[in-house]
């Protein structure tokens, strides 16, 4: 009278039978998936979604890669787990199914194949809340990851132009006429120097002006990453490959760069064995994240700098040779601040104004003898080292002119006449250098020198005051540089020993100087 077997192993066996006969009778569709991810069967109601999914019949059909035919299908997951799925979305371009997925297993336990089975073709019909609610978090999730992705290309974009690069003297002209040439090509750079000149400036530049300029570009400062991490930060970690690591793993700096540029700081800092799988990125581009054996290919342009001599590493055995010429390609050498001497006063009124824009004082000038003591050091820390002078004599000054005991330095001595203003007492070199011909040298000490020994013609009328006269003396000292340079106010600024800036000011001061 009992049909119902005794043992349970009998009973779960006719349940699972009964579940799958229920599941078969009701599924729209059914197909079959052996262990190499190969369609071997799809049932009578299956057929009717061929043509959706781009086929004619069933011989087009089966026999080919499930992951070839269905699009978003997880059918190979449930094969290469062994782990159901017994209820899904899937969405393709045949539509969105309610799906169940079950692995086959053999006589011996192991997994042969697949069962794929659709339990509704449309379950936007009688499933409405679950969609919505599926759809809404779909959604949000799209909307999240593009603002991430936009928040990180924002993050990642060139900071600075290649006018930028402050300086008109030779040095600083050529090493721009060097970083515009690179920007064109697509081979590696290395950025040579001493500390402070500019290197990561320069390499911003390069790729604001480079094809990759709307692609991300990522730095790197090798000397600020613990040697132990070095390998996880360039290749990235794959999900679990260590006690710790994040179950989804992360792309490491090649993957963030991909399409764009690597700026790779300080790479004569970088540990041998990591030269090694750097060398064979820089030449296949392609990696291997730590914990993988999976290959990524990468499109990555990089550029390398260092404030150390790589030759002589290269000599000395601490840095690879073969490495030094792949990156050595297009190399530019950045000039000391010493070297260029001639930037320091249109670099002092950049930092200047940068300094007083960050920090929302009241503009300060420089003295023309703290620009004379400036440009006399030696500068070891460079453009760097200046802003840091500039910066520091800033904030602590009350006054609105910076003088040489801001910095901490004497007042170069010049040669002056008694009577004479002291700013037209200037070499045939620096009045040649400015741009004004020797020759009119000795017509401007010889004016300078007859308008101070010259009596007043004011009469016997109360003395003037020690400021008008001052000021009398400045004005005509203006007058007469302008005349001598024909106008030049470069030259001017220059022959009086004061900055551009200051002889704006000044002729702001006399407006009727200001066409001369």
């Amino acid at each position: 009278m009992n049909d119902i077997p005794q043992d349970a192993e009998a009973v779960l066996r006719l349940a699972a039978q009964s579940m799958f006969d229920v599941l078969a009778s009701t599924a729209q569709g059914a197909m079959v998936v052996n262990r190499e991810h190969r369609v071997v069967w799809i049932s009578e109601g299956y057929k009717r979604f061929l043509p959706a999914l781009g086929f004619r019949d069933e011989s087009e059909f089966v026999g080919r890669r499930v992951e070839e035919v269905v699009p978003n299908t997880l059918m190979a997951q449930v094969i290469d787990t062994g782990q159901p799925i017994l209820v899904d979305l899937l969405t393709n371009k045949a539509g969105t199914f309610l799906v169940s997925r079950l692995p086959l297993r053999g006589p011996g336990g192991d997994v042969i194949g697949a069962m794929g089975m659709v339990l509704l073709d449309h379950p936007e019909t009688t499933m409405q809340p679950l969609m919505n609610k599926f759809a809404c978090l779909q959604a949000e999730l799209d909307d999240t990851r593009r603002q991430l992705a936009a928040e990180q290309s924002r993050n990642r974009r060139a900071k600075h132009r290649i006018v930028d690069f402050v300086g008109s003297s030779a040095a600083a002209v050529e090493v721009k006429r060097h970083a515009r040439r690179v920007a064109q090509t697509e081979a590696t750079v290395l950025l040579l120097g001493e500390t402070g000149t500019g290197k990561e400036l320069l390499a911003h530049a390069i790729h604001a002006a480079s094809r990759r300029a709307a692609k991300p570009l990522v730095s790197v400062n090798i000397a600020a990453v613990p040697e132990t991490l070095l390998e996880a930060e360039f290749f990235g970690v794959a999900p679990g490959a260590y006690t710790g690591a994040d179950r989804k793993g992360r792309d490491g700096k090649f993957r963030l760069a991909d399409g764009g540029t690597l700026f790779l700081d300080e790479i004569g800092d970088m540990p041998p064995a990591l030269q090694a799988k750097l060398l064979r990125v820089l030449q296949e581009q392609e990696l291997e994240p730590l914990g993988s054996n999976e290959v990524v290919k990468v499109d990555v342009r990089v550029i390398a700098a260092t404030s150390r001599d790589l030759g002589a590493m290269v000599q000395r055995g601490e840095f690879r040779a073969d490495l030094f010429y792949r990156l050595n390609v297009l190399p530019i050498r950045l000039p000391a601040l010493r070297e260029r001497c001639g930037d320091i006063e249109t670099l002092v009124e950049v930092l200047l104004a940068d300094i007083t824009r960050r920090s929302g004082l009241a503009p300060k000038t420089l003295s023309a003898a703290a620009l004379r003591a400036l440009e006399g050091k030696t500068w070891p820390g460079n453009v760097r080292e200046l802003r840091n002078a500039l910066e520091q004599a800033f904030l602590m000054s009350d006054e609105d002119e910076l003088l040489p005991r801001h910095f901490g330095l004497h007042e170069t001595a010049t040669p002056t006449t008694a009577t004479a203003p002291t700013a037209i007492t200037t070499s045939d070199a620096d009045v040649a250098e400015a741009g004004a011909p020797p020759s009119d040298l000795s017509s401007v000490r010889r004016s300078g020198s007859e308008e101070g020994h010259r009596p007043s013609q004011r009469g016997l009328g109360p003395p003037e005051t020690l400021p008008a006269r001052k000021a009398e003396l400045e004005r005509a000292a203006i007058a007469q540089a302008l005349r001598s340079t024909n106008g030049n106010r470069v030259a001017a600024a220059r022959l009086l020993a004061i900055s551009r800036a200051t002889l704006y000011e000044k002729l702001a001061k006399y407006p009727e100087l200001a066409s001369a």
